[in-house]
């Protein structure tokens, strides 16, 4: 039965991809990987396909012609899985600044726990990142403090892009509408689940930035989130929220594990 699945972006990720997706289906919880590639000229699909003939069932790749933006990835990919019957839909990085061993905690928050949304949240907990330079762990920071300002929305990690959404979250949000593209889609995502009503579980990880391969990040990136933020607000005032299950709202935190 189809049952969870984590979808993971790439661009030129050759030498972390074969790495990843091993430490994956290592884990107790059988995941499945659907990796979106947007024509990496470093091979990371070719790999995927070798990598394919050993895990035949639980590894997908989805081939896209060109960088076409993390969000449109992202959306493509819960597309497929939703068209495919997957219950637990999950976004991560290639690059291990996402610890795999945390994506059963996020599962358990969702399945055990019975909240929507579980994020991988960096701030929750104080400030978790490694190997950032400050000045980007302050924009970081700082931006999350933006948002909440200007939305509303109780979350200490807006733009984490580390997350766990049932179904019918996903379902409720209307995918081919989500504007953005960086740092703003993932709080678009958030917020639509939270204005809808869902219930919304931060679960705090420690984001370590990538040690191999290139950073995607651009200024282009941070100024879609600041501009982006305020367009969402007042898009607000005229959309309608109904969700496709009774809401549960409330955002919260589950116990670091010891």
């Amino acid at each position: 039965m189809n049952h969870s699945i984590v979808i993971i972006p790439t661009f030129n990720e050759i030498e972390n991809i074969e790495a990843i997706i091993r430490k994956v289906f290592s884990l107790t919880h059988p995941f499945h990987v659907l990796i979106v590639d947007d024509g990496s000229p470093d091979g990371t699909a070719l790999k995927v396909k070798e990598l394919q003939d050993e895990y035949e069932t639980r590894l997908h790749l989805m081939e896209r012609k060109g960088k076409l933006g993390l969000g449109t990835a992202y959306i493509r990919g819960f597309q497929w899985a939703l068209d495919r019957g997957y219950e637990y839909l999950f976004e991560m990085d290639a690059d291990f600044s996402h610890n795999p061993d945390d994506l059963e905690r996020l599962y358990d928050a969702c399945h055990h726990e019975g909240h929507d949304v579980a994020i991988g949240s960096r701030y929750i907990k104080g400030v978790n990142v490694v190997n950032w330079p400050i000045g980007r762990v302050l924009m970081s920071y700082f931006a999350g403090y933006y948002v909440r300002f200007i939305t509303g929305m109780p979350v200490m990690d807006p733009t984490a892009g580390f997350i766990c959404y049932r179904s019918h979250v996903l379902r409720s949000i209307e995918l081919d509408r989500i504007r953005f593209i960086g740092y703003a889609f993932q709080i678009e995502m958030k917020f639509d689940a939270w204005k809808f009503g869902f219930s919304l579980k931060e679960v705090p990880i420690i984001f370590t930035d990538r040690t191999k391969g290139t950073s995607k990040m651009s200024s282009g990136i941070f100024k879609e989130a600041i501009f982006g933020v305020i367009s969402l607000k007042i898009g607000s005032f005229f959309k309608s929220y109904i969700p496709n299950t009774p809401p549960k709202r409330k955002v919260s935190e589950v116990p670091v594990l010891e």
